[in-house]
């Protein structure tokens, strides 16, 4: 199959069916083993230091790995995804726009998924054939969401690993179902993690730090039980149609349509305190202002851009704020049962 690279989740039963592979470039860019070298490769073009390193490492992935097909999401995600879209084409990719619209709308989404099937030459009746097909990945994915949180059986970076791959499923959907489904009989055999271990949400854009972030949360006695936009790329709610699914997927809409499916989540969870990461030079960081003001639970910032790793600052702020949960949690049950 030709490999076309994504932007973001796209709907990908399109993309199949039109006889594509889908490979999400920031996966590849973050799991590469030196992404600060695919950065590089966009600044020595000119990207400004001042730029997303997600967009200059989506760069650097298609020039260093001969990707000249990209799907880019112009409506939905990144603004900076649009001069991006310039840029390939000046470097000689066919690039092929795609746009989400401003709120979820079924009869828009069926007309932007009939004309992105119509550009692929492909329909949307063989989309939802292979829309079938994706499902139980799907359901695989969701059930491995659910031994994170309610078994305690699944890592806060297995449960991000695994649903953040559902966007291409990690460009073989066949070996994908078979190594989680492996993953999923090993867990169960697992001891549950330790039940007091704070319970913690991650809201944001999946981060620079990746791995780094989920073991030191970890180390220090704090477990990742949901995983924000990750979830999202596995549609829990995938609705009657793919055009219900893609509207029910909170990410490319309001940040208030997000707040709905966090609220329901924190509660759900019973989640202890939220991390809110931002990517450095992003729009979407101004939406902290909003999460603050919404979420009646401690929120923690943390921005990143190209370090890659947590710094010695960062790490403090982390601790500090587990401490705060921590005395909470403390005080809270001193309270309850003096009131016993």
């Amino acid at each position: 199959m030709k490999k076309i690279g994504i932007t973001t989740t796209v709907p990908v039963e399109i993309l199949l069916a039109a006889g594509y592979q889908p490979v999400d470039l920031n996966n590849v860019f973050i799991t590469d083993p030196s992404p600060e070298r695919l950065v590089n490769i966009a600044e020595r073009a000119g990207f400004p230091l001042n730029c997303c390193s997600w967009i200059k490492g989506i760069y650097g992935v298609c020039m260093d790995y001969g990707i000249d097909t990209v799907l880019c999401v112009t409506t939905g995600d990144c603004s900076n995804t649009i001069m991006l879209m310039e840029v390939l084409k000046l470097k000689g990719l066919k690039v092929i726009p795609f746009a989400y619209s401003d709120r979820p709308n079924t009869q828009r989404m069926q007309y932007a998924l009939e004309a992105l099937a119509e550009t692929l030459g492909t329909t949307l009746d063989a989309a939802n054939r292979v829309r079938n097909e994706l499902k139980p990945c799907r359901r695989l994915a969701l059930k491995l969401d659910q031994l994170t949180w309610k078994d305690g059986l699944v890592s806060g970076f297995e449960n991000h690993l695994w649903l953040v791959s559902t966007s291409d499923f990690n460009q073989d959907y066949h070996e994908y179902y078979q190594q989680l489904q492996e993953l999923l009989a090993a867990c169960r055999r697992r001891q549950p993690y330790l039940p007091d271990s704070l319970r913690l949400a991650y809201i944001g854009v999946p981060s620079v730090y990746a791995q780094d972030l989920y073991h030191y949360l970890e180390n220090n006695g704090a477990r990742v039980v949901f995983n924000e936009i990750q979830r999202q790329f596995a549609m829990p709610k995938p609705g009657d149609s793919l055009a219900e699914q893609y509207s029910n997927y909170t990410y490319p809409y309001s940040i208030y349509e997000r707040l709905k499916d966090i609220t329901t989540g924190l509660k759900r969870r019973q989640v202890d305190g939220v991390i809110h990461y931002v990517q450095a030079f992003c729009h979407r960081g101004i939406g902290d202002i909003i999460f603050r003001d919404a979420l009646k639970l401690p929120v923690l910032t943390l921005e990143g851009n190209d370090d890659f790793f947590l710094t010695h600052h960062i790490k403090t702020r982390i601790e500090a704020f587990l401490d705060m949960l921590e005395h909470s949690r403390r005080s809270l049950k001193y309270s309850q049962q003096a009131l016993v």
